[in-house]
Parts: C-alpha cells; sequence; structure tokens
C-alpha cells in the first residue's frame, strides 16, 4: 500500500487510524505489516463497505474533510473493484530507522558491515556495485532514482532494489525524492577510505 506523507504524518500523530481504497482484491490482511518512513504501519482489519456504509467519522479519521470529499475521492481511483475500509496503527518505529541512526560504531561493527558489502558484491551476477551505490548517492543527495540509475547506465527498478538492500544494512534513508546518507552509511563510508589501498 502506498501512503502520502500526509497520511502517514496523521498516522503517526494519532489523527488517522483507517483509509479506504478501492481493490478488486485487498493486497494486505490483517495482522500484515508495512515499512515505512514514519515507521511500521499495522493493518487491523480490512473490510468491504459499500458508500452507504462509509460515515463522517470515516472520512474524518482517514484524513478528509467530510464524508462527500472521501467518497468522491474514491470515485476518482483509476483502479477496478469495491471499495475497502482499512484499520491501522502506528506498531513503532522501523528499525531500519533507529540502525541507521547509529554513527558511534566500533572497528568490529564496521569491519562487520564491509563484510556485508563484500558478500552482497560476491553474490553479485554483475560487477561489484555497492560501493559505487553508496558513493553515488553521496556525492549526489536528493537527485531522483532514475537519475542516479541513469549515471550507472542502469534501469530505474534493479537500481532501486539494489538501494532497498543498502537500507535493509541502515546505510542510506529514501527522502521525499531520492535518498542520502544515513549516520551510519556516513560513517562506514570514512571507513572504507581510512582504510590502506
Amino acid at each position: 500500500m502506498l501512503f502520502r506523507r500526509e497520511v502517514l504524518e496523521g498516522i503517526a500523530d494519532g489523527r488517522i487510524d483507517r483509509v479506504f481504497r478501492v481493490w478488486a482484491e485487498p493486497p494486505v490482511r490483517a495482522g500484515s505489516t508495512q515499512r515505512t518512513w514514519a515507521g511500521i504501519i499495522v493493518i487491523d482489519s480490512v473490510t468491504a463497505v459499500t458508500p452507504e456504509e462509509i460515515t463522517e467519522e470515516d472520512a474524518v479519521r482517514s484524513g478528509f474533510q467530510d464524508r462527500a470529499a472521501l467518497l468522491t475521492a474514491l470515485s476518482k481511483s483509476t483502479k477496478q473493484g469495491g471499495y475497502h475500509r482499512v484499520m491501522l496503527h502506528l506498531g513503532g518505529p522501523d528499525p531500519r530507522t533507529e540502525l541507521a541512526r547509529k554513527s558511534d560504531l566500533t572497528d568490529q561493527e564496521l569491519a562487520d558491515l564491509k563484510a556485508d558489502l563484500d558478500a552482497i558484491d560476491a553474490r553479485s551476477r554483475r560487477a561489484p556495485w555497492t560501493r559505487e551505490v553508496l558513493r553515488l548517492i553521496e556525492a549526489h543527495p536528493g537527485l531522483r532514482a532514475l537519475d542516479l540509475a541513469e549515471r550507472m547506465d542502469r534501469d530505474k527498478l534493479p537500481f532501486k532494489a539494489d538501494v532497498r538492500r543498502l537500507k535493509a544494512l541502515g546505510l542510506t534513508e529514501s527522502l521525499e525524492t531520492g535518498y542520502h546518507l544515513s549516520p551510519r552509511g556516513k560513517a562506514l563510508m570514512a571507513y572504507l577510505r581510512s582504510l590502506p589501498k
């Protein structure tokens, strides 16, 4: 599920506890979770509803001014299917965010991170790429993924998948547009530059 920034902000501060979607078949179910920059979103329930079952409270608690505004937004969906009410809440911070914020790393932690990059590169079917992607993001924070991918002569979607692998290690963070190195990523890059050639 995709969430607009203002919706995630509302979920984070407790103003929003439900969203509505048009789906032929819901891609999420009760108990599933989703990582976002605001934290881990927990899906509490997914219920098919008719327009008549959508209330004023539903509209307000999903971030709309009123029921009419919510119904108008749903009617403009390009997707086929019925209306679904998704009840949700913020389950806590994304562990990757906490990991990314840690920059005071021991020599062993830095060596372990280097070994993680070496292992990813060794398994790659193409040339080693981890350090090149990190250097590119470091040099161009906030640059669109498409532009970054083009600088490496790569397609956007596989490039984004690679960045997600680095994000899982806590080395990069997503911005409104593009990425930047996390404090952990910056510490690792400084460590790699300090190593003998």
